[in-house]
């Protein structure tokens, strides 16, 4: 299984793509891709064209004896794979086969070079996922040579086990590729299963519509479902505006090219303001200078809370985000709007808490990207001044102009916090299993974000 999955990491990598459809993401693997691959994808190859071979009827003797035939190598000097437009992608392989001949008195051995030529289409199955197939396979055999023997050995023998060899691995070799792509198709399943946004959040992704292919690239498009608590969410259609990624895009040396839209950042915020993830509470601590969050600090600004508590008590920020974040991208610049709702706290020795008041807050961020192993990872930092008006409260009136700095210096540091580590876990790419994005470069556009990025399959 394993070496399925490293010849046909090109393949996997194409789970991840859409344009007008649900929250989307476009992913194009380029022929930088094929040339990794064609690398990391020659064991694999020659450990699936280690076949068995049947017996050899030699009729050098006096009564023709069967005699064992056995591969004792498989060498590739050669692997080249290319897109085949409107199809997938076709593999080239030139390989080296070292034949054992158990003849008597004495064995001989010999090379039989075999080129192998197979078309591997790229489909979609009906729940969405990458299918494989060989549509047209064939192999190509150069005459033999002798590596012992050679003056023991007629030439009529050596044609007839080469003709021997050739009618019995011309089917068996594209067998065993048929076999090898069937082992990778397993491993496509993978690409469906749910990867965590948030704590109780989830993503998946699947194949929209047939993948568009062509000399230089192959691309599909792909639609991004979210969860909460393991069930599908309903999403907002309205902003879900087509983007083309141009050709070409971002760096042109790139393995894949990921485009992620606007609308698959809205919903990914909007599944973790459903699900909560992004609601905190703030609790002060009494005589700690590095939090004067408590009724003591906050009674000399607002006389009615001193009335009320005489007695320093720690003070509770609940923060909770009923208005779905906004996230803009422009060319070079991404940022979030949060718009929180803050209710204050006192808390008595019984640990009952008493409302103070409450706040509405805008709060404007610059958002920086990048990308980590598969997933697309968010950092923020605020953007200007905090904006903090009072919506209701139960201590009479409140000067914000004096309690601004307090309120704003408490507030600020643990919602940064609290965010970066749940941006931190990062969006999930399209991938699978042991597949990470490496030297990505993240381009933000109008509307869109661009990934280039070099691929690393690790076992």
């Amino acid at each position: 299984m394993a070496g399925a999955c490293s010849l046909g990491l090109p393949l996997v990598l194409l789970l991840a793509v859409a344009r007008a459809s649900s929250p989307g993401t476009v992913v194009r693997l380029n022929k930088a891709a094929l040339d990794y691959v064609s690398d990391i994808g020659k064991a694999p190859l020659q450990r699936a064209l280690q076949v068995t071979v049947s017996d050899f009827l030699d009729p050098s003797g006096e009564v023709p004896q069967s005699t064992r035939v056995q591969i004792l190598d498989v060498h590739l000097p050669h692997l080249h794979l290319k897109f085949i437009a409107g199809l997938g992608v076709r593999l080239s392989a030139a390989s080296n086969f070292t034949v054992k001949v158990f003849r008597v008195p004495e064995p001989m051995e010999l090379v039989l070079p075999v080129t192998l030529v197979a078309d591997v289409h790229v489909a979609r199955d009906s729940i969405g996922t990458p299918v494989l197939s060989i549509p047209a396979c064939s192999s190509v055999f150069s005459p033999a040579r002798m590596l012992k023997g050679r003056n023991s050995t007629s030439q009529e023998l050596l044609d007839l086990v080469q003709e021997h060899m050739k009618a019995d691995l011309s089917n068996k070799l594209c067998l065993h590729v048929s076999g090898l792509v069937q082992d990778l198709n397993v491993h496509l399943g993978t690409l469906i299963g749910l990867s965590p946004v948030g704590p109780e959040s989830q993503i998946r992704y699947s194949m929209a519509s047939e993948p568009t292919i062509t000399t230089n690239y192959i691309s599909l498009d792909v639609r991004a479902m979210l969860f909460l608590l393991g069930k599908p969410i309903l999403l907002p259609l309205h902003g879900a505006y087509p983007f083309v990624l141009p050709w070409p895009s971002g760096n042109e040396g790139a393995m894949a090219t990921v485009g992620l839209s606007q609308h698959l950042f809205d919903c990914v915020l909007l599944l973790l303001q459903k699900a909560g993830s992004l609601n905190l509470d703030i609790t002060g601590q009494l005589n700690s200078k590095n939090n004067p969050l408590n009724t003591s600090t906050l009674g000399q600004l607002i006389p009615e809370v001193a009335h009320q508590f005489p007695e320093p008590r720690p003070v509770v920020l609940k923060v909770q985000l009923g208005a779905t974040p906004m996230a803009t991208l422009h060319t070079n610049n991404s940022t979030l709007k949060l718009q929180p709702f803050v209710e204050v706290f006192a808390a008595s020795p019984n640990s009952a808490l008493h409302f103070l008041f409450s706040l509405d807050a805008i709060v404007n961020l610059s958002l920086q990207l990048s990308v980590s192993k598969a997933k697309l990872r968010g950092t923020t930092s605020v953007l200007g001044e905090v904006q903090l008006s009072v919506a209701t409260s139960n201590v009479g009136s409140i000067d914000m102009d004096q309690a601004y700095t307090l309120i704003s210096t408490v507030f600020q540091k643990p919602l940064l916090e609290h965010l970066n580590a749940l941006l931190g876990m990062g969006i999930a790419l399209p991938s699978v299993l042991n597949l990470h994005y490496v030297r990505s470069e993240v381009s933000v556009l109008e509307g869109y974000v661009v990934i280039s990025s070099g691929l690393a399959y690790q076992r």
